[in-house]
């Protein structure tokens, strides 16, 4: 690992410590910055972003701006994200991009070098999809571990139609999410969530996204030995009740909210109360 200090999955059991678990998503789409009566227009995308960090970035544990809402406005949209993480992460957060990338080859490590130091946009993790198969990873899984980075893969979500590919099953009988799983678990292998309970310094630097709003957890998660991505609280019906109904206290859980919160702008105080009023729910 060159120059990253501590692995992504210790520094999360450090924050997730320090300050709960709680993930809160940028998600700046443009009915939003409508409703904060921002123009959808970089300007508008700035100073939403410059809000939203500023607020919670030295309170909440993580981060996760949504990168097609950045992407979507160009270079000036791209250079707000690149000012954005490095203000999130210098105020102490981790920031996960959500960009859910998933290629082969030098294609995928391209996407992988934002974990690494000198991008203009360097962060702590990033979501991919893993549906080339596993191998197509392998150049995310060599850039996060040299850097010391994460990666949360997508294996059981709960949009609608997420089962029709999820719930295929392999030649060995298992559902394609549960070898999403199996297969990020061989990565963390060597972790010991147990000893310290389920968050620790040993805790895997590689995660799934796992839905909040499933009806049943129709995965094994025993072998991960790394955190999980909960996707879906707040305007998405998710609770905390659900969290404890799918997840239990065997899991590295880290829920995730967006319009819950990012809805009580553009007031910064609003948004950290907001922040707080979750934070206090998941401790609860």
């Amino acid at each position: 690992m060159s120059g990253a200090g501590a692995p992504f999955g210790a520094r999360l059991a450090a924050a997730v410590a320090d300050r709960g678990p709680l993930c809160v998503g940028i998600d700046p789409h443009r009915e939003l910055l409508g409703a904060w009566g921002l123009p959808d227009d970089v300007e508008g995308l700035r100073r939403f972003t410059d809000a939203v960090v500023g607020a919670l970035a030295g309170t909440v544990a993580v981060l996760k701006p949504q990168s097609a809402f950045y992407e979507r406005h160009g270079s000036g949209g791209l250079a707000v994200l690149e000012t954005a993480v490095a203000a999130a992460r210098a105020a102490g957060a981790l920031v996960l991009l959500d960009a859910k990338r998933g290629d082969i080859g030098s294609t995928m490590a391209g996407y992988a070098d934002v974990l690494a130091p000198g991008h203009p946009a360097q962060v702590d993790a990033v979501t991919v999809s893993p549906y080339l198969g596993p191998g197509s990873l392998e150049p995310a899984v060599r850039t996060a571990r040299e850097h010391g980075g994460g990666l949360f893969v997508l294996a059981r979500t709960s949009n609608p139609d997420a089962a029709t590919f999820q719930h295929a099953r392999l030649a060995d009988g298992r559902t394609v999410a549960q070898a999403v799983v199996d297969t990020v678990g061989g990565w963390n292998a060597g972790g010991d969530l147990g000893s310290e309970g389920v968050w620790g310094p040993r805790t895997g630097s590689f995660g799934v996204v796992v839905g909040a709003t499933l009806a049943d957890l129709d995965v094994d998660l025993a072998g991960l030995r790394g955190p999980v991505l909960a996707p879906g609280l707040g305007a998405q019906g998710g609770t905390p009740a659900d969290l404890r109904r799918l997840f239990g206290t065997g899991a590295a859980v880290v829920p995730t909210v967006s319009r819950d919160v990012l809805g009580a702008g553009p007031d910064p105080a609003a948004l950290r109360a907001a922040a707080e009023r979750w934070a206090a729910e998941l401790a609860g």
